[in-house]
């Protein structure tokens, strides 16, 4: 399917979003349930191939499996299958993108997250790489960690090259000072 899109503007809004929310704003007309399907079949495709990010199954260990969820803008499938694949255990609570009716950067997926966990946005702490996906923990009233190059400069509170700098104990999740990154 051909739609004539510059790949370097598509990259610049599809991380973290629902792949039906970016049709909707690239693709024009009755093709877009069909380039929709056929984002979420790549996706689902390429799940083997994404990497854990460095430090999350030491994060995740640490953690009572009550106080974290995954709030994710892709299918449960796509969630499922990438979680596995990079060897980490599939949450108690998850929010997909099948399960708001308004993706990312709207609030709605960590309302609900926060929802599910028994408590108020403003008691949560959001990891996130996308710049939607701060947007969507800023707006819920959660604390924000921004994760990774492409979170530097979208609004986090902080943010950390990896999640090798982050532990969790006795209910605090603390930040190393040496795994912060300039938010410039």
């Amino acid at each position: 399917m051909e739609h004539d899109l510059d790949p370097a503007g598509v990259l610049a809004v599809v991380h973290g979003r629902r792949a039906a929310d970016t049709v909707a704003d690239l693709v024009a007309g009755p093709g877009r349930a069909e380039a929709a399907a056929l984002i979420d079949r790549y996706e689902l495709e390429d799940a083997g191939t994404v990497p854990a990010v460095a430090g999350a199954a030491d994060l995740l260990a640490s953690l009572p499996p009550e106080v974290w969820a995954v709030v994710t803008s892709g299918t449960p499938a796509l969630a499922t299958a990438r979680l596995r694949a990079a060897g980490l255990p599939l949450p108690a609570a998850m929010v997909t993108g099948h399960d708001v009716r308004t993706g990312k950067p709207d609030p709605e997926g960590y309302l609900l997250g926060a929802r599910l966990l028994g408590l108020r946005p403003e008691q949560t702490v959001v990891l996130e790489d996308a710049p939607a996906g701060i947007a969507a923990g800023r707006a819920a009233g959660a604390r924000v960690v921004g994760v990774g190059e492409r979170a530097v400069g979208a609004g986090a509170d902080v943010v950390v090259r990896d999640l090798t700098g982050l532990r969790w104990d006795d209910g605090v999740l603390t930040v190393a000072a040496g795994s912060v990154l300039p938010d410039g």
